[in-house]
């Protein structure tokens, strides 16, 4: 088919392109949208519990025949697990990437199935739970009482009982854990009363069993000549403490009854004491929601964060829900960012474009290119499975320069149709094409070629690539389609010979704007030629700059540090902290109440710090303080301020030894530096050496954070972003004025500023000057009642010897002794003296606070 024929059928050619928007607007809605390409492998989940055992019995009787088992099933690559002295067992088993997760549970199910034989009683009554989810947290919550009605148990039981079965109803919850233990009734045996009974536990248990169970009583009269017949009811298992406190344990031939309250201390409390949580300092609880494999995290948040909304309505007075952290604002953040650098990029396209073309229509036409090449490359993303993530959004950002180039070669080779004496678009369009089609085909190809051998790369990163270079050359292709079919009918619609300048006649301004244009071009190429000319002269001159390019290139590749990802911060930290080995609960829980006080106190003293620094080193600039102002009004700099808590601080406890704060860091559009949080609250930790610390930030790779707008809502809001991407290009330019105004008095606050700073800095050294006099004068008093006292301690001890010869009366001893204690009253006075100076001047150096 020769491209004349699309030529001729312009309304062919439009109807390939609205196929490819259309197709490709489909596809911008059917996509999930994530933060990177899902590259967490499905993963199964199996747990149980074997209550009272220590982490080594777990490890022997539960995971090992579990492993056993559960080793080998089809496409797993690797397994892990985990044993606590809870008696928590849990086994994590990572399959291949692409497995079915439901067939991969299955698999992982029967599996364990064969090895419920070989485990505890225990555990089999408990039984053991296989569940299918993402490795990666999706959200997290909290439930607390702001003013302590409620204990930590209460809210627990609540959020299980009324929360957590609304949150699993949710299509795409894989697992909802609830940080606690549920209420259980605990029998606090007495081991000494127990013994003068001859009693064991095993004796209790048995009593338990036999006295507190569900029974089938059966009806009376079923086989009867009685009118009516009766169902018998019994009460079943026992509900309150009373209850339990009357079983009988035993029973004496004289006719007493041993009950469990004569043996044992019975209350209703929490199933596990190995967690302690507090949400803003007052009793809470916290809740953490996984996904199931394959699911769209932020359509399940958002239903989620719904459902939440609705029940924070009906809770109870003095209860309320904190959100902790979402995967979704991140991921909102960070990809519109990442679109509007996208229509940035456009328009500074289409005006690099217009510069050079010189003509409003020939500038259309590869602006309409750039929209069918970008929509029409989301279509082919659906097929290929991808999804609309910050890798597939940056090849787009790429790809903006390179898929306009084949539309600016057709409206070039029709411009120099133009230039060569023809003056109808039909012919010109035509003749160009039969000279430049084989050169779109074939650069097309070669383009195409770099980047997709990527889709054959393996493992991790070749995920990332493969998404990135398929992209691109899609994009590309779809460019060069649209170059040998829309572009050229267009052309021939739109395209019109340049002005014909007429003496005495005003040319247009497209025309005035060309030949101003040529005439600054011209004077450029003949620089640039001048400078080719140099060069060309000094051939080592430009051996030397390629091989000091080379070095440097090197150099750099061998200097730069490399990561699969960048490092990022989502808007939270978390801080782990380990306790000495075998530290109780409360003592963890004391330790982490004085460590979050530290790292509060900390955080209030680098704020005001930090706004010192502001107002004395960035007052000159008055965008910079303008920022500073509207960090401070918006979040915290640091995100551990009352303020910050306020919104949700995470604080949980798993095991003794161990437990995790998460700080959540607001204002995701403008994210503080994650690098200098973890150095604050380090240097907060660190002041205590009760607990060791580690800080990362929540960074995730997989799949946990996209959506899918398969209903048509709005996902994207082109023209908001447009009207912001025009407004930081020509926002400069309107506020030129006012930015000046503004440094002007800036400069003016900088000399108030600095003279305040001077001011400060003569106040502190009169203020030490002070102090190093105070403790040199308290040091003589010091020196000079010391050397008093030893005078008149021998005065005291000759006044002695003479009243014990007779030559003193005792009133002259009691004169001399009243003289030492009234010395030495005056040394103790000047002892304070002299260190209430020295803190004086340890606060006047800045070491502490009055």
């Amino acid at each position: 088919m020769k491209l004349q024929y699309f030529i001729d059928r312009p309304i062919l050619s439009m109807v390939i392109s609205v196929v490819i928007l259309v197709a490709g607007l489909i596809g911008l809605f059917a996509l999930s949208v994530e933060q990177y390409p899902d590259i967490a492998p499905p993963t199964i989940r199996v747990s149980t519990t074997y209550s009272g055992a220590n982490a080594e019995a777990v490890q022997k009787s539960v995971i090992v025949p579990l492993e056993e088992a559960i080793n080998g099933v089809e496409n797993m690559t690797y397994m892990t697990s985990t044993a606590s002295n809870t008696g928590s067992a849990e086994i994590t088993v990572y399959f291949k990437q692409g497995s079915d997760p439901d067939m991969a549970a299955v698999n992982v199910q029967n599996k364990v199935s064969t090895a419920t034989s070989l485990l505890p009683a225990e555990v089999t009554k408990v039984g053991v739970t296989t569940m299918k989810r993402q490795s990666s947290m999706l959200k997290i919550f909290g439930l607390y009482s702001p003013n302590g009605t409620y204990d930590e148990a209460f809210l627990t039981n609540y959020l299980s009982i009324n929360i957590k079965p609304q949150i699993q109803r949710i299509s795409g919850v894989g697992e909802v854990n609830v940080m606690g233990g549920d209420y259980a009734m605990r029998i606090w045996l007495k081991p000494d009363v127990m013994a003068q009974y001859e009693l064991e536990p095993s004796d209790v248990e048995a009593a338990l069993a036999s006295q507190n169970i569900e029974a089938s009583t059966g009806a009376i009269g079923e086989d009867s000549k009685n009118v009516y017949q009766y169902t018998l009811k019994y009460r079943g298992r026992l509900e309150k403490e009373q209850e339990f406190e009357e079983i009988v344990i035993k029973a004496f031939d004289d006719g007493r009854v041993l009950r469990l309250k004569d043996i044992a201390t019975v209350e209703l409390g929490s199933q596990s004491y190995s967690y302690t949580g507090r949400v803003n300092g007052a009793p809470g609880t916290t809740c953490m929601i996984n996904q199931t494999a394959g699911t769209n995290a932020n359509e399940i948040i958002t239903n989620i964060d719904q459902l939440l909304d609705e029940l924070q309505e009906n809770l109870p007075e003095d209860m309320e829900i904190v959100k902790l952290m979402s995967t979704k604002n991140f991921l909102d953040a960070s990809i519109n960012e990442v679109i509007k650098t996208l229509l940035e990029a456009i328009v500074l396209v289409v005006l690099v474009v217009y510069v050079f073309l010189q003509n409003p229509r020939s500038t259309l036409i590869p602006t309409v290119s750039i929209f069918v090449s970008l929509i029409g490359t989301f279509a082919v993303l659906y097929l290929a499975g991808f999804s609309i993530n910050l890798l597939t959004l940056f090849a787009l950002v790429l790809a903006i320069g390179t898929i306009v180039d084949d539309a600016i070669i057709v409206v070039e080779a029709v411009q120099v149709k133009f230039d060569e004496g023809y003056r109808s678009p039909y012919k010109a369009s035509i003749d160009a094409m039969s000279g430049i089609s084989s050169a779109i085909v074939t650069s097309t190809l070669v383009f195409m070629a770099v980047f997709v051998p990527v889709s054959f790369m393996g493992g991790t990163s070749g995920v990332f690539y493969t998404q990135f270079g398929i992209t691109m050359a899609v994009a590309v292709g779809i460019s060069a389609i649209n170059a040998l079919t829309l572009s050229p009918a267009l052309c021939a619609l739109l395209l019109r010979p340049n002005e014909i300048l007429v003496d005495g006649k005003k040319p247009e301004f497209s025309t005035r704007f060309r030949l101003a244009f040529d005439a600054i071009f011209k004077r450029l190429v003949f620089k640039y030629k001048e400078g080719a000319k140099f060069f060309i002269k000094h051939k080592w001159l430009v051996w030397t700059s390629f091989a000091a390019s080379v070095g440097l290139l090197l150099y750099l590749m061998a200097t730069t540090k490399t990561s699969l990802v960048p490092s990022e911060d989502t808007g939270s930290i978390f801080v782990s902290l380990d306790t000495p080995a075998g530290s109780t609960l409360a003592e963890t829980a004391s330790i982490m109440e004085s460590l979050l006080k530290v790292g509060e106190e900390t955080e209030n003293a680098v704020t005001q710090a930090r706004a010192n620094l502001y107002e004395l080193e960035a007052t000159h600039n008055d965008l910079l303080r303008q920022q500073h102002e509207a960090e401070n009004a918006l979040c915290t700099v640091l995100g551990i301020t009352p303020r910050a808590i306020e919104r949700g601080q995470l604080a949980e406890q798993q095991f003794p030894e161990i437990f995790n704060v998460g700080v959540p860091l607001r204002l995701l559009s403008k994210r503080p530096d994650v690098r200098e949080a973890e150095m604050t609250l380090a240097s907060a930790y660190y002041t205590t050496n009760q607990a060791r610390s580690a800080f990362y930030p929540n960074l995730t790779l997989s799949g946990s954070a996209g959506w899918t707008n398969a209903l048509g809502q709005v996902v994207t809001n082109p023209g908001g972003w447009i009207l912001s991407a025009v407004a930081s290009l020509t926002q400069p330019i309107f506020n030129r004025g006012k930015l000046i105004s503004n440094l002007r008095v800036s400069k003016d606050e900088e000399q108030i500023a600095l003279l305040n700073y001077k001011q400060t800095l003569l106040d502190a050294g009169q203020e030490v000057s002070d102090a190093l006099y105070a403790v040199e004068s308290a040091q003589r008093n010091l020196e000079i009642h010391q050397k008093q006292c030893r005078e008149l301690e021998r005065t005291v001890e000759t006044s002695e010897a003479l009243y014990k010869t007779g030559n003193a009366t005792y009133l002259e001893l009691l004169t001399a002794q009243q003289s030492l204690l009234n010395a030495r009253l005056n040394l103790v006075s000047d002892s304070f003296t002299h260190c209430q100076s020295i803190i004086t001047l340890y606060n006047a150096l800045g070491g502490g606070s009055n």
